[in-house]
């Protein structure tokens, strides 16, 4: 089929590249020349596993090209994938400007029926304002009967596993009350149907909500365990003893509940301030997200009030070794990340920081720039050497196996700050470390 994916973000790339694969004929089109350039020489934007050669092998087949024309993209594709940015505005509603500006570009060339395809995560009632963007569009071109549809088929992918999460989804949601459209969809993606049933088809309002309603599913487990880790630094309890006890209840189960100091990245803080901000403009409280909004917010500062604690609030001249910067592990997406809360909460402080990510280190090169209290190190062990303390923020598989002895030499002092409760905590004590983790006895055994 001939698709056009407008938008080469982490969405549209990474949808573009998998549809290319399975044999479609694909044209990303971006307002960016330097990076349309860049990819079309194979440069991934992003750091995403398995992303690049998915890219190289479409380009190579022909399959997967890039283009900044406009006129081009909506030429070729039947089925038009809007997959732009949908940025929080001061309210934290979802800004629908560039979502809107793709609807009156395709309105704006098309000259047959096309299938234009929210992608982006989008509140209830984009379609509606994507229907109405085209019809005015076309209406003043003197096309008022020109047939299209807008159809909801929002994304469900995971940062550091997006690849395999569009290569073998778990289910594919397809918003639409035209059968054309359904069929249509459902002819897109049967290779990624085979093994059995994975389509859903609803009304797009429903899409649309589904989506938002997922990611706060998500985002509220987190906040709750954050929540349950807190009342067991205060009773002296184990968070991991508690999050076995209760995930071994099916009903509950082990995914996202993991404590820590707090969830970042492109989608869950948007997508729960865009539906705060859809409540309230429908006159609904939403109590429940507003809390797990304000517990996420509290738990990223979970780290910097313990090492206060420890220090007795001298941190001015220390200097702080911190293993990972990126939200979450296998991304260098630095959005939203509690790292940065940590590390601007250290700086204001009069501390410096050490720090090392395996792949979110240009990220945050582009964040900060040059500062004399940030200095970025090519390993691990290099953001030791002469450090205060060790703070561990990301859970980076290489992170997950310490040398408590090279630990001990290469730190002025025996600390360790685990913000991912990665290591038995007994066996860092009885190395000789003050060890604070989240939600877990301290080095003293005491609660707190």
């Amino acid at each position: 089929m001939k698709v056009t994916v407008f938008g080469t973000g982490y969405v549209g790339l990474v949808q573009a590249a998998i549809l290319a694969e399975a044999g479609n004929k694909v044209v990303c089109i971006d307002i960016d020349e330097d990076k349309i350039a860049r990819l079309r020489e194979g440069q991934i934007p992003i750091y995403e596993p398995g992303l690049e050669p998915l890219v190289e092998n479409s380009i190579a087949t022909g399959n997967l090209a890039f283009s900044t024309d406009a006129a081009h993209g909506v030429e070729h594709g039947e089925l038009i994938f809007i997959a732009v940015g949908t940025p929080p505005d001061e309210d934290g509603s979802a800004d629908l400007r560039h979502v809107l500006a793709v609807a009156d570009t395709i309105a704006s060339y098309m000259a047959v029926k096309k299938y234009i395809i929210n992608k982006s995560t989008v509140p209830v009632g984009t379609a509606d304002k994507v229907r109405a963007t085209v019809n005015a569009r076309l209406a003043k071109r003197g096309l008022p009967n020109l047939a299209f549809d807008v159809i909801s088929n929002p994304e469900f992918l995971k940062e550091g596993s997006a690849v395999a999460d569009c290569m073998r989804p778990d289910r594919i949601i397809i918003g639409t009350s035209e059968k054309e459209s359904e069929q249509k969809m459902r002819q897109l993606y049967a290779p990624f149907n085979r093994n059995h049933e994975k389509i859903l088809v609803m009304d797009v309002k429903s899409a649309e909500l589904t989506k938002y309603a997922a990611n706060c599913m998500l985002a509220t487990k987190i906040s709750f365990m954050n929540e349950m880790a807190n009342i067991a630094d205060k009773v002296g309890a184990d968070i991991e003893a508690v999050r076995k006890g209760i995930g071994s209840d099916p009903r509950v189960g082990y995914q996202f509940i993991y404590a820590g100091i707090g969830y970042g990245g492109s989608c869950f803080p948007k997508d729960v301030k865009a539906l705060i901000s859809s409540a309230k403009q429908l006159g609904l409280d939403a109590e429940i997200l507003t809390s797990v909004e304000s517990r996420n917010e509290q738990q990223k500062h979970y780290l910097a009030e313990k090492i206060e604690t420890h220090f007795g609030g001298e941190l001015a001249g220390k200097t702080f070794a911190l293993w990972g910067l990126s939200f979450k592990p296998n991304t260098d997406d630095m959005r939203e990340a509690p790292s940065r809360v940590l590390m601007e909460r250290l700086w204001e402080k009069g501390a410096n920081v050490q720090a090392f990510d395996p792949e979110a280190m240009d990220e945050c090169r582009r964040i900060y720039g040059a500062r004399d209290d940030l200095q970025l190190c090519a390993s691990r062990e290099e953001a030791l050497r002469g450090a205060d303390a060790l703070i561990i923020a990301t859970e980076w598989q290489q992170f997950k196996t310490v040398d408590t002895g090279a630990l001990a030499e290469a730190l002025t002092q025996p600390v360790l700050f685990d913000g991912r409760n990665l290591y038995d905590p007994e066996e860092i004590r009885a190395a000789g470390f003050h060890y604070y983790c989240v939600g877990r006895p301290d080095t003293s055994g005491q609660a707190g």
